[in-house]
């Protein structure tokens, strides 16, 4: 299980300055909208000359037709980052046109597809997609699986059972990790460390536990040492 840190704070600058603060730990560093909007291309080079080793997940989360996902793959494997998302509901088709476009280059990276986000309980989920969260993530597993993505993004209670239907290898990151009992904010479906390591997780995200502590260094090396 390896961890990714959410670079999610109000500036670039308090991004980098968290990201300096980490510069000694082998860990992912997640830029998702808000930052990348804000900061583009330029954080990430920022965050490769504080430490080159920093594998670099651009949360994104890509949801469109299926040439212009194709089209923004071949963009953010440009980039040199790491690992990036687009979402499952985009179909099998999309998918396998990403990965395509993918494919086509050396060394490309880790392409997750997203589920069901984090912040959805099952109301609001079966609301929008007619289905519950347990049912509909697998579902949308085993098309990304089919389309040859590298796995995907779900909570940490869909981790197991993903895996059972599609492959042991079919990688999981998860969202909502507390590593020792935080509040849940905006998150609906949290877990802490433990539950992320029986249920299998490959990732786990952590973002408020770390950024908002004094000393977030030490909160990166806790949840390292019991990981």
């Amino acid at each position: 299980m390896e961890l990714c840190v959410a670079l999610d704070l109000s500036t670039k600058e308090e991004n980098l300055a968290l990201t300096s603060k980490l510069k000694s730990e082998n860990v992912w560093l997640k830029v998702g909208l808000r930052s990348f909007i804000r900061d583009g291309q330029a954080l990430l080079e920022e965050i490769k000359t504080i430490n080159p080793r920093f594998k670099i997940f651009l949360d994104l989360k890509i949801h469109d037709i299926p040439n212009t996902m194709a089209d923004a793959a071949e963009s953010m494997v440009g980039l040199g980052v790491d690992m990036f998302n687009v979402h499952a509901s985009s179909g099998v088709k999309a998918m396998k046109m990403v990965m395509e476009r993918v494919n086509t280059f050396a060394n490309p990276p880790l392409v997750l597809a997203v589920t069901a986000l984090t912040s959805f309980d099952n109301a609001s989920f079966e609301a929008i997609y007619h289905a519950p969260i347990a049912k509909k993530a697998l579902d949308f597993a085993q098309d990304a699986h089919l389309a040859g993505i590298h796995g995907v993004v779900c909570s940490v209670f869909e981790s197991r059972a993903i895996k059972a239907c599609t492959s042991e290898s079919f990688l999981s990151l998860t969202p909502g990790i507390r590593p020792f009992g935080e509040t849940r904010d905006d998150q609906e479906r949290v877990a802490d460390l433990a539950m992320a390591k029986a249920e299998l997780s490959d990732f786990i995200v952590v973002g408020r536990p770390i950024y908002q502590s004094s000393d977030p260094l030490s909160v990166v090396r806790k949840i390292i040492e019991t990981i």
